[in-house]
């Protein structure tokens, strides 16, 4: 299995700009920039699981490719988040750590403040006990310029964690209190880089949503079987998945499932045999049995052009997804995993 180059990778806008004016046209030409203007794109909706809240299919991720794109210009990024709001893109997901200081919190906030209504917020925030988890969302709470949370995660799962948060006093009853007095909405838990540990707190614990790193790289090489047995499964070299292991735990519990990292932050765009372009990698995402997936988004570009793909979406066959996850996930997936392992959305 060849190790992935993990250069810089090819940014949306290049990807864009590499596009066929056929191509974009044929996807954007129905969402012209005017009529966006005057009409908010009707992006879908879909249940977020047991809450029964319908969310849109597209959420707003505002981590690390948010905050290093508009540093120091907190305008823009404000007026960008009023954009999508404008489209139908109603979720904002942030966190706590998001930013040095919370300025990711503090830009959602300054929608919030005359938007609340209208926008679900996901926010996270690390600790393993009461005080220090009150204390990240007393000010996460200021700096969104809101009471209440929609969505409340523990901030990505550590493996000797899933034990430690279930004692007495810590991260798990806290989190249950939280949502008894409705400080937060729902609760969830999210990972991107170990499906074993969350897939065992789901399985555990009483939460409302699960947040992991879904990709077609991912989902690892598939191989046939015989009539006597499973139609498919995993190649015994591959690491498992969220994808083959979480997402039916999480099903079975009927919680809200979201996809995160569908891009790998742009280390599978692009036209060589063992990437795909945007649209492709987000249908896949979308075609998988979940609510809505968080894409971090730096340009008006990315705004209008997700957003008419999410209203355009037809979801993919279970041979073309197949084929799809096959064709790169032996290039990529070991390298995929290593990256996320070692990633922090801190900046």
């Amino acid at each position: 299995m060849k190790e992935m180059n993990m250069t810089p990778p090819m940014t949306r806008r290049q990807f864009l700009a590499l596009t066929t004016a056929a191509a974009v046209g044929a996807t954007v030409g129905t969402f012209p920039l005017e009529a966006a203007q005057r009409k908010k794109l009707l992006v879908p909706k879909r249940v977020l699981g047991r809450t029964g809240v319908e969310v849109p299919l597209l959420g707003f991720g505002t981590g690390s490719l948010f905050n290093k794109a508009f540093q120091n210009r907190d305008d823009e990024a404000v007026q960008l988040l009023h954009r999508a709001a404008d489209l139908g893109i109603t979720w904002f997901d942030t966190a706590h750590i998001y930013g040095n200081g919370g300025w990711s919190e503090s830009i959602v906030g300054q929608v919030l403040k005359t938007r609340r209504k209208e926008i679900f917020v996901t926010t996270k925030i690390r600790g393993n006990t009461y005080d220090e988890i009150m204390r990240q969302l007393e000010l996460s709470l200021k700096r969104l310029q809101t009471d209440y949370i929609d969505l409340l995660h523990v901030h990505w799962l550590r493996p000797d964690e899933v034990d430690v948060l279930g004692e007495k006093g810590h991260s798990v009853e806290t989190y249950y209190k939280l949502r008894e007095q409705k400080v937060v909405r729902f609760i969830g838990v999210s990972s991107h880089d170990n499906p074993i540990p969350v897939t065992r707190f789901i399985e555990r614990y009483d939460f409302d949503c699960v947040q992991v790193a879904l990709n077609a790289a991912m989902q690892g090489v598939v191989i046939p079987q015989g009539a006597t047995g499973p139609a498919w499964r995993l190649a015994p070299e591959i690491p498992p998945s969220f994808e083959t292991i979480t997402l039916p735990v999480a099903q079975k519990k009927n919680m809200g499932i979201i996809g995160m990292k569908v891009l790998a932050y742009g280390h599978l765009i692009g036209n060589a045999p063992d990437k795909a372009d945007v649209q492709t990698l987000l249908r896949y995402a979308w075609s998988l049995p979940i609510t809505s997936t968080i894409v971090g988004m730096t340009s008006l570009a990315d705004v209008e052009q997700n957003a008419a793909w999410a209203s355009a979406f037809q979801a993919m066959s279970p041979d073309e997804m197949r084929e799809l996850s096959n064709r790169i996930s032996s290039a990529n997936k070991v390298a995929i995993d290593k990256y996320f392992a070692n990633h922090s959305d801190m900046c």
